[in-house]
């Protein structure tokens, strides 16, 4: 699949899977529908590996690898994220989650000593400027409330942790581990991780059983988890990661529809 394709399925998923985790608060505790969502994408990418013959013994340096990549890209990444949108709306969740393009930027140079060339850092300012544009009238709109500012923080916070583990995925690529099994254990130990936490917490592992709740659940398994993470750290290998982030600037674009 070439770069494009691998952009336009990046944006359009993730730009939808704003609006699909609002139907996943509310009954369910955040870091149990996470536990669901990444539980049942591990075991699907599993046993896609074991139709098709891929090899899942991986020493244990590159377990260590799985582990960072799904408690950060899976694990804390979501709570944030998913506690974001209890206090903020999904477009101004999605807004916040943006900034992930500069975070890759710097990141990149920090990590792995890649320097953004001009052209990069151009976009990248001129992305930010018109996602701007385009949500000033939602963003004026908005009270400044604590709620508000403590939700905002949370998604950036996110971004944040999401951005290092894109530098993670980009580190386990430069060592040849396969994306599909690399994801497979990473959302694994990223459910484990969730599991965990939703337990320390002392929350129930309830279920919802409205068409809303199940819809939305089975689309982010394997829309918003298998295809979409799928795609877009295929496209960070190729790229590198200051590069990949431009799907950040645009997908908000598709959560404000």
């Amino acid at each position: 699949m070439n770069n494009t394709a691998l952009y336009s399925l990046t944006v359009l998923i993730w730009g939808s899977t704003w609006f699909a985790i609002e139907f996943q608060l509310g009954v369910v505790a955040p870091e149990v529908s996470l536990f669901y969502r990444y539980s049942a994408a591990s075991l699907l990418l599993f046993a896609w590996s074991l139709f098709r013959g891929s090899r899942l013994r991986f020493a244990l340096r590159d377990h260590a690898w799985f582990f960072l990549l799904g408690i950060l890209l899976f694990g804390i990444n979501y709570i944030l994220s998913y506690r974001s949108q209890i206090h903020i709306t999904s477009a101004l969740g999605a807004i916040a989650f943006s900034t992930l393009v500069w975070m890759n930027i710097i990141n990149a140079r920090l990590f792995f000593g890649v320097r953004a060339g001009k052209g990069v850092l151009f976009g990248a300012l001129l992305g930010v400027i018109g996602i701007y544009q385009l949500f000033a009238p939602h963003i004026s709109a908005v009270s400044l409330t604590d709620a508000v500012f403590f939700g905002s923080l949370l998604a950036v916070l996110g971004a944040l942790t999401a951005s290092f583990g894109n530098m993670v995925s980009q580190a386990a690529q430069k060592a040849k581990l396969p994306i599909v099994q690399s994801n497979a254990w990473g959302m694994f130990y990223g459910a484990l991780f969730l599991g965990a936490v939703a337990l320390i917490n002392g929350q129930q592992f309830s279920f919802e059983w409205s068409y809303a709740y199940m819809g939305s659940l089975a689309y982010l398994t394997v829309f918003g988890s298998i295809i979409a993470f799928g795609a877009y750290l295929t496209l960070l290998g190729r790229i590198g990661a200051h590069r990949a982030g431009y799907a950040m600037v645009m997908f908000p674009v598709v959560a404000l529809i």
